[in-house]
């Protein structure tokens, strides 16, 4: 099939047999022209199929191009598209479309794919930080475009942001182990260098500690490889000679690399909460700190209309909850010890957080 090529303004104005101007003053303005000219040039732009560029008009006025660009990590991840859903949600009743580009959860695809968005002057841009340095966003957000960090702050610029409750979630999650009787608790996550991670694990350790256990780090599997094999992770603290009797996974990722490396095991399984609820999940019973990513979409881009009708207010940090859902996984409770001799006395009794 041979590509037609696409008809312009002056091709319209040929076939109408009016000037540029008018066909050009059709599209903005048409009460200043007759109803017959109107009809003749939108017949016209009809037979060509023509489309008008308001992008282009839009620009060269000053104006907006009535688009807001969501920078995420990798498309395989749902969290992501939820979020978008969110954006979208939010955006449209106002007018603006939605661009969505994609990092691959790289440094270097972030500001490539950020500097790309801002050259098509896009209205805002709402990014998921991977990078070290933001700082290159600062001159784009001092021209009046706004910039809102989702999931994770900005480093080195000063912009809006929101974040989930990931100390707290992690604290509570460890909490309600402790709680059921569990002292060898493990923390598995991958990647570990993002401040997602960094909260999460801080909260798993601060709960550790308030406990007595000070020590966590034979328990802990702190993976930054893309490539690394969840379920091998996982594995890996099922073959200690102390194993835990607990597991909370950093994300979906490794909840489900989890499930894999828990299957087919005669042994009772440990407990297990995850970290971002996902599909099936309530299907197979598994117990997750769970938040609404549709949500967080949403406030992300309230955040980005209140900062195009107002560019000079103060920067705002928001933080959404997290809430811990008991499915079945989570409130196993630790094996019982087993005893070779009878006789001997039993092991203390377990402390819960609940009794220090």
């Amino acid at each position: 099939m041979a590509i037609q090529t696409r008809a312009t303004l002056d091709d319209v104005a040929r076939l109408a047999g009016v000037s540029a101007k008018t066909v050009s003053r059709v599209y903005a303005n048409r009460d200043l022209v007759s109803p017959e000219t109107v009809e003749r040039v939108l017949s016209a732009a009809e037979r060509l199929r023509f489309r008008p560029n308001t992008l282009a008009r839009n620009l060269r006025r000053g104006g907006s191009t009535h688009t807001i660009a969501f920078v995420m990590g990798e498309l395989g991840n749902p969290f992501y598209y939820r979020v978008a859903a969110g954006i979208e949600q939010e955006i449209a009743p106002h007018g603006y479309a939605l661009v969505v580009a994609t990092t691959d959860d790289t440094a270097d695809g972030e500001e490539r794919v950020a500097d790309a968005l801002l050259a098509q002057r896009v209205d805002a841009l709402l990014i998921v930080p991977v990078a070290d340095d933001q700082s290159h966003l600062e001159g784009e957000r001092h021209l009046g475009t706004p910039v809102i960090a989702i999931d994770r702050p900005a480093r080195n610029l000063v912009a809006d942001s929101i974040v989930l409750e990931n100390h707290r979630g992690a604290y509570e999650a460890t909490a309600h182990l402790l709680a059921r009787g569990h002292r060898r608790i493990a923390y598995a996550c991958n990647p570990a260098a993002v401040y997602t991670q960094a909260e999460r694990l801080r909260g798993y350790r601060g709960a550790m500690a308030a406990a007595g256990i000070a020590d966590t780090a034979r328990w802990e599997r702190l993976v930054d490889d893309r490539e690394a094999d969840a379920e091998a992770i996982v594995a890996s603290l099922l073959e200690l000679d102390d194993p835990p009797t607990a597991i909370l996974t950093g994300n979906n990722r490794m909840t489900i690399g989890a499930l894999r490396a828990l299957r087919g095991r005669a042994e009772p399984p440990p407990a297990l909460i995850g970290f971002d609820d996902f599909d099936t999940a309530d299907v197979l019973g598994v117990s997750v700190v769970a938040y609404d990513p549709v949500e967080l979409g949403r406030r992300s881009a309230r955040l980005a209309l209140e900062r195009i009708g107002a560019p000079t207010s103060f920067t705002q940090q928001e933080r959404l909850p997290t809430w811990l859902i008991e499915r079945g996984t989570g409130e196993r409770p630790p094996p019982a010890p087993a005893h070779s001799d009878p006789s001997a006395d039993p092991d203390p009794p377990q402390e819960s957080p609940h009794d220090r």
